[in-house]
């Protein structure tokens, strides 16, 4: 369990005077549309963290598509490939001569997950509401609001006005969909289940349905119960229940499968399923509203961002993102974006829960692009970035909560693969914790995983300064750090200690010492030296840590004045790949930044301008994140205009960009976009991944007023501040940990010596007010 440490009551007065209004402007926080979903993509996400839904909005048909987070193929099952090691010394020899082809083959045969591909996240059904009679309706409108966490729909038919709400609701643990009329016994409508399933049933009384689900590979089945309450009256008519002459009708869903834990699947799907409604079978729909919009708001409403409306937020979200894409003059767009990440990361990643997958809780497809599993060599970390700075710290748990029990296999698969000692994940992962290489050995074949995981354990320990956490979670950091003790080995051309077999995701095959590596690789060693000082335990192992930190291969610049990708200089400048992904050690790292190493800064700087501006979603929100850490605001900013840029084209064509639901576009659909998208536009307003905090350090010409609350920064502290003309005017610092708070904003630099829970009141020339 995370301890949490956050203190949400900051001096409300304070917020509300720099706030330049934004208790009225977050109105303007919601999606809204006026015609119904044509696609999946067009339609609005619920989430609560296990299960989630698409609204469409439809007139004539609802369809409301949902998922459950554990409705996986497959089984419990070992994906090491016994006895691989044999192979390594083989493999390693075969690079280290320059014969990659011969090592890719080998490695293809010998030293593959077992099987060679992972499984698939699954959807689990539909739902669908028919009304007669509302072919001709007028006044339609469609929104997500982003602050209650409610989609609704409203329309009229002759003189009835008729609306919908849709929840996820967190504490009661079901989707809850109100209907209803503003005249007596106007709403009349038939309600179904169906699902994509070959192996599906459906059995259904007057005022309940439920839907059973077998995966057609795999030993997961699902069970989604439905239950309606209404003052009309209900019947069954071929097969859906029918509602007639009622003013209001709720309608409750559940669902859930068999799965208890990646080990075992002797849970009983019903049972659990049943267990949830009734829970809120006797509750009023107002009631269970409440709860969830009380439960959400506090953690929503931690934070606030304000970039001032100039109007646009009155267009509707399509028009608005079009609109963005020919003058980006939009700035509280971009604060929309934020906060929708947030309602996203509150959607798909709740305490309890498994973490978001690539595509978040939110799957449509039996067989869904990448088995919207977990990708490790970058997606899966970057839906994370945000998480901390946007003050939804708990949203974190899931994710060390996987990384326990991906340990676990990982260490399987580093005894079976490497004969080393601790754990060790590639790049990707699924829900029964597959640690092995999968798919193919030119990019499955990536040793980082875990080691770059495992540094969000101490990114969270940075922020919260939460001292037990971090003793109760070390030893996944150290066990990822051992193998690497033992996995590196001397190069027998450059004596440097590289990693090999790996590669640089996802492009130049399988190498020995890609840059990437040895950057994770560094830092996870340097952050368990510095959490073995601050636990007082394992100096011996921190000694040796250190020891073998300088014998690694260290970043070189090339012959094109770039950061070298490789071991060798054969970096090709023309080469417009998404991945960038030597540049780590300047973001989400800090080996590499303008103030200790300003020449390799210079190096990384060049090698992203090769890789040029363009990219799909995830890529692109990278890209932010990099210039915002260049200091470069504009170019980040002409980044976001490419991010929140329609990526379905005129010509029919999909690129990256934005869905109208504001989803990242891969394409397809990817949610890693829309959280890095997230994080790299606080990181314009304020970074602290060195020892200080730098306010605006990256803020560009259209962002050059605004105002920010409840934004947290390494340290243990929470900021307020705002700016007018491109100045800081004011700011609050909350110490949540009485830590020494170094400040720099421009060329000046202050010192804070803070007690715990107090607020600092400082002005633009950082002097205290």
């Amino acid at each position: 369990m995370i301890k949490s440490k956050l203190i949400i009551a900051f001096m409300l007065g304070f917020a509300g005077v720099i706030s330049g209004g934004a208790t009225e402007n977050q109105t303007a926080f919601r999606l809204f549309y006026n015609q119904p979903a044509d696609k999946w993509t067009d339609a609005l996400p619920i989430g609560n963290g296990r299960m989630g839904a698409m609204i469409y909005g439809g007139v004539e048909k609802e369809h409301i598509q949902f998922n459950e987070e554990t409705l996986w193929t497959g089984q419990p099952h070992d994906y090491a490939h016994k006895g691989a090691h044999k192979y390594l010394a083989q493999i390693r020899q075969l690079l280290s001569e320059g014969k990659q082809l011969e090592a890719t083959h080998l490695a293809s045969d010998e030293f593959m997950s077992v099987p060679l591909k992972q499984k698939a996240y699954q959807p689990f059904g539909d739902v669908f509401i028919e009304f007669p009679g509302h072919e001709n309706y007028t006044n339609y409108s469609r929104t997500l609001d982003i602050e209650k966490a409610i989609s609704s729909v409203s329309y009229k038919v002759g003189k009835t006005n008729f609306k919908r709400e849709v929840l996820a609701s967190f504490p009661d643990q079901v989707i809850a969909i109100q209907l209803s009329a503003d005249k007596k016994k106007a709403l009349d409508f038939k309600l179904f289940f169906d699902a994509l399933h070959e192996q599906k049933s459906v059995s259904i009384a007057e005022n309940a349905m439920m839907l059973e689900v077998q995966v057609k590979d795999g030993a997961l089945n699902g069970i989604a119960s439905l239950k309606v309450k209404t003052n009309g009256k209900l019947s069954v008519e071929d097969g859906k229940i029918r509602v007639s002459k009622a003013r209001y009708a709720t309608i409750y869903l559940t669902a859930a499968t068999n799965y208890i834990n990646f080990k075992d699947v002797s849970g009983i799907a019903k049972d659990l399923a049943n267990s949830a409604m009734q829970q809120v079978e006797d509750k009023k729909f107002e009631d269970v509203k409440t709860a969830h919009i009380e439960d959400y708001q506090k953690l929503y409403k931690r934070f606030n961002l304000d970039f001032g409306d100039n109007g646009k937020s009155k267009i509707t979200t399509e028009k608005r993102i079009e609109a963005f894409a020919l003058n980006p003059d939009d700035p509280q767009l971009l604060a929309l974006y934020v906060q929708y990440g947030r309602y996203l990361m509150l959607a798909s990643s709740r305490q309890g829960t498994r973490p978001g997958t690539l595509q978040g809780i939110w799957n449509d497809n039996i067989r869904p692009p990448w088995e919207s599993k977990y990708t490790v060599n970058i997606n899966t970390e970057m839906n994370y970035w945000p998480v901390e700075l946007t003050n939804l710290s708990e949203c974190h748990e899931p994710l060390f909560t996987m990384l326990e029990e991906v340990a676990q296999s990982g260490k399987i698969v580093a005894k079976e693969h490497y004969d080393c000692n601790g754990w060790v994940l590639h790049h990707n992962t699924d829900i029964w914790r597959g640690a092995a290489p999968i798919n193919a050995s030119n990019h499955g074949i990536w040793v980082t995983g875990g080691a770059w995981l495992s540094t969000h354990i101490w990114e969270h320990y940075l922020f919260t300064q939460d001292k037990d956490f971090l003793e109760e979670k070390y030893h996944l950091m150290k066990g990822a750090a051992q193998f690497f003790t033992e996995f590196l080995y001397e190069d027998p051309n450059t004596g440097y200690l590289i990693s090999s077999p790996s590669n640089s995701p996802e492009i130049g095959g399988l190498v020995a010492g890609p840059t990437m590596d040895h950057q994770i690789i560094r830092a996870l060693f340097e952050i368990c030296i510095e959490a073995s000082e601050i636990l007082g335990v394992d100096k011996d192992f921190s000694n040796k840590l250190a020891a073998l930190i300088p014998r690694i291969a260290p970043n070189k610049i090339g012959q094109y004045g770039q950061l070298q990708e490789w071991l060798e200089d054969k970096d090709d400048p023309k080469i417009k790949h998404r991945h960038v992904s030597h540049l780590w050690a300047v973001y989400p790292g800090k080996e590499i930044n303008p103030v200790e190493t300003p020449e390799f800064m210079k190096a990384a700087k060049q090698s992203l301008e090769f890789r040029g501006d363009g990219g799909t979603g995830w890529s692109l929100a990278w890209k932010i994140n990099y210039w915002a850490r260049f200091l470069d605001g504009n170019r980040s900013y002409k980044m976001i205009h490419k991010l929140l840029s329609p990526a379905e084209r005129p010509d029919g064509k999909v690129g990256g960009g934005s869905y109208t639901n504001l989803f990242d576009a891969h394409p397809p659909f990817q949610i890693d976009g829309n959280f890095g998208g997230t994080s790299g536009i606080i990181e314009l307003l304020v970074q602290s991944h060195l020892d200080h905090i730098d306010l605006l350090p990256a803020l560009p010409d259209a962002l050059q007023q605004g105002n920010i609350s409840g934004v947290c920064v390494r340290g243990g502290f929470e900021l307020t501040f705002s700016w007018n003309d491109g100045k800081l005017e004011k700011l609050n610092v909350l110490s949540k940990a009485g830590k020494v708070c170094k400040l720099k904003y421009k060329d000046k630099q202050i010192e804070l010596n803070t007690e715990m829970g107090k607020t600092y009141s400082l002005n633009g020339s950082l002097e205290a007010l």
